[in-house]
């Protein structure tokens, strides 16, 4: 017995979804007559046609905050960047003086490993520190 139709007409005239319209299998023939809407509201106040519940989804259990390493804000950031700037400030600034032929080959790499070692505060430290190296 096919009541696919009879579905479709019960989930309109309930609004709910064809799915979750449930037909009593004792009662088929009473459902097989039903023709009108107004049928299909008498034999839902019966009780010959059901609805399912919405299944729906399991509620999101919110987390509570977790302080990982990602979240954790410290002023290492802050030092981080100074270094950054100063590295590349100073790294710039003898790069320019051996292309200028002011420092030899040996004297730059020595440099650059006192300037990764943060020997030098600023740029005029560098500067009174090269007084005596630069030609």
């Amino acid at each position: 017995m096919n009541l696919s139709k009879k579905k479709i007409l019960a989930s309109k005239t309930l609004k709910v979804g064809k799915n979750r319209i449930i037909f009593d299998s004792k009662k088929l023939p009473e459902i097989k007559e039903a023709i009108t809407k107004q049928d299909i509201k008498d034999l839902f106040a019966e009780g010959v046609i059901g609805i399912k519940p919405v299944k729906g989804r399991k509620k999101v259990v919110r987390r509570k905050t977790r302080r990982g390493p990602g979240k954790i804000k410290k002023k290492i950031r802050n030092r981080k960047q100074v270094y950054v700037k100063i590295t590349r400030k100073l790294r710039g600034y003898i790069k320019v003086l051996k292309n200028l032929g002011k420092l030899e080959n040996k004297d730059y790499k020595e440099l650059r490993k006192k300037i990764r070692m943060r020997n030098f505060r600023s740029k005029m430290h560098l500067k009174e520190y090269l007084g005596e190296k630069i030609k």
